[in-house]
């Protein structure tokens, strides 16, 4: 963590109250503003993560044109500032103002200072963890050799190294994994890093085929060879000559198929529908399903013979929920992105938007997640995306009841994860990404049960 991780800055005009604050603060740096001028130097100067700002300021105490003049040029010096703003017993709507043009959080007079303290403990957690996110973003992890996957985790960094390995060959690959994980994704970084990355890429969803046209679609068909076939056609392998194959959804394959299916992989020769010549092939097959294929095979639903031939490699892609930390920097991704091709401008998420995509399950996975941000950036109206515009509703981290104690062992136990495997195992090089010593890492793998053995390999 940077040295200024625990400064707080005070912007308060009134004598007596700042000395409040700063002795409820004493576990902090507190650097003090009593006008915007003052705050703007202290921000330029110290970098605070977090800043506590009345609304009333000078020369405008009993209004609030200086306070908001002061929130405006602190975001727009310092974009990833937390700011938390105080108002008057009655003045929640400029404190909802306050929050649409950026703040974090507010917080009413007279202050409760107990609650106070919670709000500012989590405004630092939220920037703890967006620095984090950053970090591991423009460090060795978050450039894979895939294009379109975006790997800070150690599950699907596993991922990445396995395919790095598998591409030069010609092995079959066997992609398992819920819907909405990105085999398809996968399966393109698979042929792209391949000597056949000049051939094409085919995909065919097996499923989305009526089983009496996908015989045609995946073999091709003589003219002549049925009612409608008006021309010689090549199918998806003959088309794949000299590229990649992708069958996805193969779990769905009817039983004829496959039998037809392996015999192509054994000899590696087709025969067209209503034809009788052999046509030699050249193609690279990676197949995926979100099915148990052993379940499949025990029900006599699914050829053991072609299951061994298909799956010379397989790979397992893990679910959004078990990626640490892998929806929130995928969400911001998300968001970097839409936010460019729909020329929107979003200065990031709302706290209650963090927590939301934190403890959201996200059954429908990447796909979901990537859904839900599109739609974020183009319906919300305010400079941050909230746990609304997403149609999520906030986790239980989001209320008074926002248990630090476990919030902060999840993030130092999923930051330690991250930092193992954007290190690749290495503990001196993960212990300088987290800003600790060796015998402090060692400490915290202790705690959180993270064995050798969980380390990545």
């Amino acid at each position: 963590m940077a040295d200024n991780a625990r400064r707080l800055l005070i912007v308060e005009d009134d004598a007596g109250l700042q000395k409040q604050l700063k002795w409820t603060f004493e576990e902090y740096e507190v650097l003090q503003a009593t006008t915007r001028e003052e705050a703007i130097a202290q921000l330029r100067r110290y970098c605070p993560p977090v800043v506590l700002q009345d609304l009333g300021l000078p020369p405008n105490e009993d209004g609030v044109s200086e306070g908001f003049a002061t929130l405006r040029e602190i975001l727009s010096l310092a974009p990833q500032t937390k700011v938390i703003v105080v108002t008057g017993h009655a003045d929640r709507d400029n404190a909802v103002k306050a929050v649409g043009l950026g703040a974090c959080d507010f917080c009413q007079k007279p202050l409760d200072h107990d609650i106070l303290r919670l709000i500012v403990e989590r405004a630092f957690h939220v920037q703890s963890l967006e620095e984090q996110n950053r970090l591991l973003l423009q460090g060795p992890g978050a450039a894979t050799p895939l294009a379109g996957v975006i790997a800070s985790d150690d599950a699907m960094l596993k991922v990445c190294r396995m395919v790095e390995k598998v591409a030069p060959t010609d092995a079959t690959v066997l992609i398992l994994g819920e819907s909405g994980t990105g085999k398809e994704l996968i399966a393109r970084g698979i042929h792209d890093l391949s000597r056949r990355s000049k051939g094409r890429f085919v995909a065919i969803n097996c499923a989305a085929i009526p089983e009496n046209l996908l015989e045609s679609e995946l073999f091709g068909y003589e003219k002549g060879a049925f009612t409608g076939a008006v021309k010689t056609t090549q199918g998806k392998i003959e088309l794949a000559d000299a590229g990649t194959l992708f069958l996805d959804e193969i779990g769905d394959m009817p039983a004829a198929l496959q039998a037809k299916l392996l015999r192509f992989l054994q000899e590696r020769v087709i025969e067209r529908v209503g034809g009788r010549e052999i046509i030699a092939v050249d193609v690279r097959v990676v197949s995926a399903t979100n099915q148990d294929l052993a379940a499949l095979i025990a029900e006599k639903k699914f050829r053991e013979d072609l299951y061994y031939r298909i799956s010379e490699v397989p790979l397992q892609l893990p679910p959004l929920r078990e990626r640490a930390g892998g929806a929130v920097i995928l969400a911001r991704a998300f968001l970097r992105r839409f936010s460019a091709q729909q020329g929107i401008h979003k200065r990031g998420f709302a706290p209650d938007a963090i927590a939301a995509i934190q403890a959201y399950a996200w059954p429908g996975n990447v796909r979901e997640l990537e859904n839900r941000i599109k739609t974020a950036v183009i319906m919300s109206e305010g400079p941050l995306v909230t746990a609304g515009d997403l149609r999520l509703v906030a986790g239980e981290s989001d209320g008074l009841n926002f248990s630090l104690r476990e919030v902060r062992s999840r993030a130092e136990r999923d930051a330690v994860l991250q930092a193992l495997a954007v290190a690749d195992g290495n503990i001196s090089k993960a212990a300088d990404l987290l800003g600790v010593s060796r015998p402090t890492l060692y400490d915290l793998m202790d705690r959180f049960g993270i064995r050798r053995g969980d380390e990545p390999a």
